[in-house]
């Protein structure tokens, strides 16, 4: 290796020799002879010195050139910092590759800021109006975010102008997924299930907190509809909604795990859990494995004291094909018919019936409301809701006591008699009936009476009532000539009746 590269440094210094003695003369020459004596001496005891292990083993391989290798295809990348440049809204870039065949986007912007503008790589803009007169797109649009979908968008590179959320930048939503802890096979009814789950975009985490106004995440139990169970042909049952809010069971909000909490107050028998995942744009399911819900596990059964003498006795067992009896743990509160509430805890565990006193002192309606936490046979802790239990109790009947001596049954005294009966009182529908009459007076006079000065107004000289007044007044004359006659004709015949009666008294007296 040495005398090669003696042997091109010679050749090289020759050829540079020679030229210069075409042009410089003997002085050039001899200023290139004390440098080619230099290199001569100096470039081997380099070439020595440079040389490591670590460079031998790159000389012994060749080198690949990166950009020779071929990299995955991302259809969407958001542009470094050397596309930046000074005017903030231009930082949200990106590009699209030419094989895209659709996008669906998300831009985070401040609470009612107005909606983005797209910029094409060829400097045409896309604004939310454009969603009415473009199939290639769709725009959905919130006082927080903006979600596009581009069918067959422009390849290059994009930007997006708006108030955007510092650090959301854009959001590519390629295959939004709900990654949830599995549910056990095995559950019952009423149990209490904390379920986690991680929202995943393309198969990367999302935990910018804004998207979880985006999405809805929910779960539903579709039926099996196997009719050796009770949940035959009851479709789908909805059970919980995954939340980030740090309420509930969620331990810590807006940190990217949801949480839902199942109370299965259902049925029992076959069901297939469905995770659905509904944005405004498109809805998404997760099918998983069938699972099988039991009827409640936890067994109560009364004994009511029928002596009153003593309380009330309420024993709780478990089904032992499903829970170990000595993992029963119970919290609750019995409310008495006397509106007193009593706190119920039982914390030991032994594998005893659990036994709960019920205090006897009062008659009516009780009311028991308990919460189990045990074990199930394949070690898995379970909360179980159990249905509130009532039972109700009467007070004794009342029994007349008859004396030693005999006597005769005192019968008991008829109050009935002294008890006049009480006058129907005024009740509500009468009021009704009284405001709907005043109501019907008031509407019927106030229409005549707008009914007469309208016609007034438009017959000055002829109105209703003018006419109906001379009626009256021709009514009344043609009255007064009857009586008149009828006065006359009485007053007629009086008189004719006393002349006969005078000259009837003329005639005896001249007999």
């Amino acid at each position: 290796m040495k005398k090669n590269h003696h042997k091109h440094s010679g050749a090289l210094s020759h050829k540079v020799t020679l030229a210069c003695l075409s042009r410089a003369g003997r002085a050039c020459a001899s200023s290139l002879l004390i440098i080619l004596i230099f290199s001569f001496f100096s470039l081997p005891l380099h070439a020595q010195e440079e040389r490591t292990p670590d460079l031998d083993s790159l000389l012994q391989r060749p080198v690949v050139d990166e950009s020779e290798v071929k990299q995955p295809t991302v259809p969407i990348i958001e542009l470094g910092n050397e596309f930046q440049n000074s005017i903030e809204f231009l930082d949200n870039r990106f590009r699209i590759d030419n094989d895209v065949e659709e996008v669906t986007m998300i831009f985070f912007r401040e609470a009612g800021s107005s909606p983005i503008v797209l910029v094409r790589p060829d400097g045409s803009k896309v604004f939310l109006e454009d969603d009415d007169r473009n199939d290639m797109l769709r725009w959905y649009e919130t006082e927080t975010y903006d979600m596009i979908s581009l069918k067959k968008p422009m390849p290059g590179p994009w930007q997006a102008v708006g108030q955007i959320l510092p650090g959301s930048r854009v959001m590519i939503i390629a295959d939004i997924t709900l990654n949830a802890e599995p549910i056990p096979t095995n559950i019952y009814s009423g149990e209490i299930i904390k379920q986690t789950a991680v929202l995943e975009n393309n198969g990367e985490k999302v935990d910018f907190s804004p998207f979880r106004d985006v999405v809805t995440l929910s779960i539903d139990f579709v039926s099996n509809n196997n009719p050796n169970f009770e949940n035959f042909g009851l479709g789908s049952r909805s059970i919980a909604r995954f939340q980030d809010n740090g309420e509930g069971l969620d331990e810590v909000a807006a940190d990217g795990i949801f949480t839902g909490q199942f109370n299965l107050g259902i049925p029992s028998g076959e069901w297939r859990p469905t995770f659905s995942i509904r944005t405004p744009m498109y809805n998404r399911e997760q099918v998983n494995e069938t699972v099988i819900l039991h009827p409640n596990p936890i067994k109560l059964e009364l004994q009511v004291d029928e002596t009153n003498e003593a309380a009330h006795r309420l024993f709780v067992s478990v089904d032992t094909q499903h829970i170990k009896l000595d993992s029963l743990l119970l919290d609750g509160r019995i409310r008495r018919p006397n509106g007193e509430s009593q706190k119920i805890a039982l914390t030991e565990t032994n594998p005893n019936i659990k036994e709960i006193e019920i205090p006897n002192d009062s008659f009516g309606k009780y009311r028991i409301k308990l919460t189990a936490f045990a074990e199930t046979v394949d070690n898995r802790d379970v909360i179980i809701d159990v249905p509130e239990y009532t039972f109700a109790t009467k007070a004794p009947e009342v029994v007349e006591l008859v004396s030693e001596e005999g006597l005769e049954r005192t019968e008991p005294l008829d109050v009935s008699e002294f008890i006049q009966p009480s006058e129907p009182g005024w009740s509500e529908a009468d009021t009704i009936t009284i405001v709907i009459s005043i109501n019907l007076f008031i509407v019927l006079f106030g229409s005549i009476g707008l009914f007469l000065i309208i016609n007034k107004r438009n017959n000055p000289d002829d109105y209703i009532m003018q006419r109906m007044q001379q009626a009256a007044l021709g009514s009344f004359g043609k009255i007064k000539t009857i009586v008149s006659k009828k006065l006359t004709k009485v007053k007629s015949e009086d008189s004719e009746e006393g002349d006969e009666s005078q000259i009837n008294k003329e005639t005896k007296s001249g007999s």
